[in-house]
């Protein structure tokens, strides 16, 4: 059984249907944890008060507003499921890979933009990197829940049964790749982002089919992760064909 923290996050798992059980904070009130307990009766989700010291404990000691929630565990799909689930109103498919991303708040960061900008899901590595986690879903605000994860043993497999599905593999360096304003960005991608200490891995970006950078004012020589896929992502938003509406 997962935990799951805070009021967006539990919010978002209530709306999930994946909830075993809400617990809340004695003393806690407000419109906020109204709208948890509604949502919570709608579904007949049971509904524990405890001491916050409790909370505290369930949760290591992080901050969880008052409120927490057991849920089933994180449900992976494959890779064959990621490739499926590109939204109605685009072409093409756009896939975030991740190289050893040991960070929970940079994972729970990057699901959050990858679902902004309408990726059809997320591919991580078992090994040396961070897998979805409570922490996960907290710093995803709940959008964990909503988004297609696929998790492999290894990455390097994954970008070539992506290549043989057509897809374009782009690699992001901080430096000596193309300029991402002079990128096409089309057709079915797969974006790589590495660790912040040391980037994509070797092998991983020997895979890639093409190196890609951000331009940067001078004195700054990188970025968090979270906020470089933020960045690239949104110019492939920009780029990306869409399929005309239906009139």
């Amino acid at each position: 059984m997962a935990v799951v923290y805070g009021v967006n996050p539990v919010l978002e798992a209530l709306k999930s249907g994946t909830v075993e059980e809400l617990v809340v904070a004695e003393g806690r009130g407000g419109a906020t944890l109204h709208k948890l307990l509604e949502l919570a009766e709608e579904k007949g989700i049971k509904v524990v008060f405890r001491k916050k010291g409790d909370l505290d404990r369930l949760t290591g000691k992080a901050v969880h507003q008052g409120v927490l929630c057991f849920c089933q565990e994180f449900s992976y799909v494959s890779v064959d499921d990621i490739i499926q689930n590109r939204a109605d109103s685009y072409r093409d498919n756009l896939i975030l890979l991740l190289d050893s991303i040991t960070d929970p708040q940079n994972l729970g960061s990057l699901i959050r933009t990858a679902r902004c900008f309408d990726a059809n899901g997320l591919i991580i590595p078992e090994n040396r990197a961070v897998s979805v986690t409570s922490a996960v879903f907290k710093a995803s605000a709940g959008l964990a829940r909503q988004t297609s994860i696929a998790r492999v043993t290894n990455l390097a497999q994954a970008i070539e049964f992506l290549k043989k599905q057509g897809f374009w593999i782009y690699g992001t360096v901080a430096e000596s790749g193309e300029d991402i304003r002079e990128v096409d960005f089309r057709g079915n991608i797969g974006l790589v982002m590495g660790s912040e200490g040391k980037g994509i891995r070797p092998l991983i970006r020997e895979k890639c089919d093409f190196l890609v950078s951000i331009p940067m004012g001078s004195g700054v020589d990188s970025l968090n992760v979270s906020v470089a896929a933020g960045i690239i992502l949104f110019d492939i938003y920009k780029k990306r064909d869409r399929v005309a509406p239906v009139r």
